[in-house]
């Protein structure tokens, strides 16, 4: 069993301040060309935003913050700017992982890490393990993610741990197979630059997520930025299934007054 309700079985709470916000950081390429800079120039610029939304999202009392940083497509890029995001990864969590332990931070890292060079996978475990007791903010990084990967591998390794369940294969049964079976659904989901989809990010957790977009490019979005995605997020109707009715207590159409 997973720890955490699904939002399609269940009705999860709603506070002011959303438990679990999922970015789509886009935008660094597009920034670094508007300044006649190369495009790991904004990849670089791009991690000093994550810094700041991290101390932003403390500060606020967010719990769980997911980033997609390079999806399972992302491969088809020029293979000179993936090998930098490798290497741009590898040295930002060398000179993080002490600082996320000292600010008692947890991080995590989801998706196939089969295709990444060993020394940032033993990485990725030793800064999950050094900080695996701390829950003053999850920190997930999503990298060769893919949200319907992660429904294939969740039921491969479902089939293969139980394979009597086949054929009756329930929510409960797959939740704990998922790669963030360990934090709640997102509450809200941002994505910057300008782009209206969700690309292949947490396909299975967004069900009744959120959704925020900016124009406002990665390297530009900052904890204003946040406050305005917060705030949009607070104005929205959170029904799950239900009527408006429901939720302000009034008697619905046709029932009893």
């Amino acid at each position: 069993m997973s720890q955490h309700s699904s939002s399609t079985r269940e009705i999860p709470k709603v506070a002011a301040v959303p438990n679990h916000v999922a970015i789509i950081m886009d935008g660094n390429g597009r920034w670094a060309r508007k300044r006649f800079l190369p495009r790991v120039a904004g990849h670089k610029r791009g991690v000093e935003t994550v810094r700041e939304i991290i101390r932003a999202c403390i500060h606020r009392g967010i719990s769980y913050l997911t980033l997609f940083a390079f999806s399972s497509e992302n491969w088809r890029r020029p293979a000179d700017e993936v090998s930098f995001l490798m290497q741009l990864f590898l040295r930002a969590l060398e000179e993080e992982i002490a600082r996320l332990h000292e600010n008692r931070i947890r991080f995590r890292a989801i998706g196939d890490l089969s295709r990444f060079d060993h020394r940032l996978v033993d990485l990725i475990h030793r800064a999950e393990a050094l900080t695996a007791g701390h829950t003053r903010l999850t920190l997930t990084v999503a990298a060769n993610y893919g949200g319907r990967w992660d429904i294939l591998q969740a039921m491969n390794r479902l089939a293969q741990a139980r394979p009597e369940r086949a054929g009756q294969v329930s929510e409960d049964d797959l939740a704990p197979y998922l790669a963030l079976s360990y934090a709640p659904e997102p509450d809200l989901f941002i994505r910057t630059g300008g782009e209206q989809r969700i690309s292949n990010f947490l396909l299975w957790q967004l069900a009744y997520t959120e959704l925020h977009f900016t124009d406002l490019l990665w390297p530009e979005f900052d904890a204003n930025a946040l406050d305005v995605a917060i705030a949009s997020y607070q104005r929205r109707e959170r029904r799950f299934g239900r009527t408006s009715e429901q939720l302000s207590g009034l008697p619905q159409a046709g029932g009893e007054a």
